[in-house]
């Protein structure tokens, strides 16, 4: 995957500069400590030109995530998200991934940082999974206890738990990992939200020990308009066993169906489900074909 080349602009600290340009200290308390903040974000070539999807929650998100891991956060929102289109622009990119980070100064001590930097690029991407159905295993690590660290902030540190998660599942001979709570409760994906149909329900994790995806609430919000009924609860891996179908969702995946969990197929015909009518909905949505309300 090639995420650069010569020509690629990016922004970092208030000026646009050249990829290959770009540089960071080798001390800074970023890079040895994982003690910084991204968002993952996309934008969609619409009839209505380029839009980037909930570009206002995710900035606020990211925000938020300084906030509790005290990282400064200096910026105006609305300008990042101006100069986020202007990324796009400058790279003439349309459907786009638009990661932002918000990284620290040279420290080697532990003590919270006092200044920061943040830097926005953005690269063509599909889905992270395609179009196919995923065979998922349970994993032996469990999601980070929210006592040890705020679970509802994007920090880089805490994605080293979803790299291990993702290697153990693809060393099982599964295409990813879902990993559960400090309480054997069904927590998320390495980097999704995870919903499961039953009997004509859906169901999804409870706040508390997941991250409140910015997809996940963008889906709870269909069920909605589309009278779904969509109940938040702790699930167990007995539940997963007795469902009908299931999804994750994501910025980076966006809805992808799950085949299988461990050793429990499932048989419902993907196009019969309601994370099918939900992706296609979804994607009317975000491609702005009908009149739903777009944060830009």
């Amino acid at each position: 995957m090639q995420y650069f080349n010569s020509n690629t602009v990016l922004y970092m600290d208030g000026q646009f500069i050249k990829a290959t340009e770009a540089k960071i200290d080798v001390y800074n308390q970023s890079l040895h400590y994982g003690y910084a903040a991204f968002e993952g974000i996309r934008s969609y070539h619409t009839h209505n030109g380029v839009r980037i999807f909930k570009a206002k929650a995710h900035f606020e998100r990211l925000k938020k995530s300084c906030e509790l891991a005290y990282i400064p956060f200096t910026w105006d929102i609305d300008e990042l998200i101006k100069q986020t289109y202007k990324i796009l622009e400058i790279n003439h990119l349309k459907d786009a991934y638009i990661r932002p980070l918000v990284f620290c100064p040279p420290k080697m001590g532990l003590d919270v940082a006092s200044t920061s930097n943040l830097m926005i690029c953005a690269w063509e991407w599909e889905p992270y999974f395609g179009s196919k159905r995923l065979k998922v295993g349970i994993s032996s690590y469990q999601r980070p206890n929210p006592k040890s660290v705020p679970i509802e902030a994007k920090i880089s540190g805490h994605y080293v738990n979803s790299i291990l998660a993702t290697a153990e599942a693809k060393r099982r001979g599964f295409d990813e990992a879902l990993l559960l709570d400090m309480n054997d409760f069904v927590a998320e994906a390495p980097g999704a939200n995870i919903f499961i149909e039953k009997d004509g329900k859906l169901y999804t994790p409870a706040l508390g020990h997941i991250l409140p995806g910015i997809t996940r609430a963008a889906i709870m919000m269909l069920c909605k308009k589309l009278d779904i009924e969509c109940i938040e609860k702790q699930l167990s891996v007995e539940d997963l066993k007795a469902a009908d179908s299931a999804f994750f969702c994501g910025t980076a995946a966006e809805i992808v169906s799950i085949a299988a969990i461990e050793d429990k197929t499932f048989s419902t015909k993907w196009s019969d489900t309601l994370g099918a009518t939900l992706l296609r909905t979804y994607k009317s949505m975000v491609l702005e074909k009908q009149n739903y309300e777009v944060i830009i």
